[in-house]
């Protein structure tokens, strides 16, 4: 600290603290589609900040606690606030104690992440990474309003999304993420055409392309840990056989 502190990741950090607060303002006041596209942006300075650390090798201390404590607030409070004040409040206790389940379970992946960073993290993320978890539930009322033009009350579907979201963030399921990209080193020229496309589809409909996005990057970690699962059994299976 006495050395001061790099400037251009730590204000892109706190960039995305402000998108999470907002959301949070947005959610109190009824303004839940507003609420979501907060947390999206949140989520693209949270990959900047990153990015942007690593290429100019200015990575610190400070702004790896800093960017935690960013996340806990775009990606932890603000989803939990949003879809608690957005369906789950019917619930009575049972909301709030799922919207309180998946705000705790962020901070535990997020101080498992912090422990583990130099380990397992850095190869791959152990659990859903708190972002993607944000993601899912942004993008679900950001669909369901454009669909709908509506809120959907007591949902029983978004009350065990919103339990099985955390209980994927604290568990030991495998999740890949942006950071395994080395903008460093030479890509296929495939990755560029893939991306104009990607870029594409989602300028043609927001609101459902990044959903189906989000539920398939879901869907691919349960399926590629369900074969991991299948894998290790049958290795297992195999060496007890010899």
């Amino acid at each position: 600290m006495k050395r001061g502190v790099y400037i251009l990741p730590n204000s892109l950090t706190l960039c995305g603290m402000f998108f999470g607060f907002y959301s949070i303002i947005s959610s109190l006041k009824g303004n839940f589609v507003y609420a979501g596209w907060a947390i999206m942006i949140a989520n693209i300075f949270d990959g900047l900040d990153g990015w942007t650390a690593r290429i100019t090798n200015s990575t610190s201390r400070f702004g790896i606690e800093l960017d935690s404590l960013s996340d806990m607030v775009a990606f932890g409070v603000a989803p939990a606030v949003m879809i608690f004040s957005w369906s789950l409040a019917p619930f009575g206790r049972i909301g709030w104690a799922a919207a309180f389940l998946y705000a705790s379970c962020g901070a535990l992946r997020l101080a498992r992440y912090n422990v583990q960073m130099v380990s397992t993290e850095s190869k791959h993320f152990t659990g859903m990474p708190i972002p993607g978890a944000a993601t899912i539930l942004a993008t679900y009322v950001i669909f369901y309003h454009d669909i709908w033009k509506g809120a959907p009350g007591k949902s029983v579907f978004v009350l065990v999304l919103t339990v099985v979201l955390a209980v994927f963030m604290i568990s030991t399921l495998r999740f890949h993420g942006a950071k395994e990209i080395n903008l460093k080193t030479r890509q296929p020229f495939f990755f560029l055409v893939l991306l104009i496309v990607l870029l594409s589809v989602i300028v043609m409909h927001p609101p459902i392309t990044l959903f189906a996005l989000a539920i398939i990057y879901l869907m691919v970690g349960i399926v590629e840990n369900l074969y991991l699962f299948t894998k290790r059994k049958k290795g297992q299976h195999q060496a007890g056989a010899q």
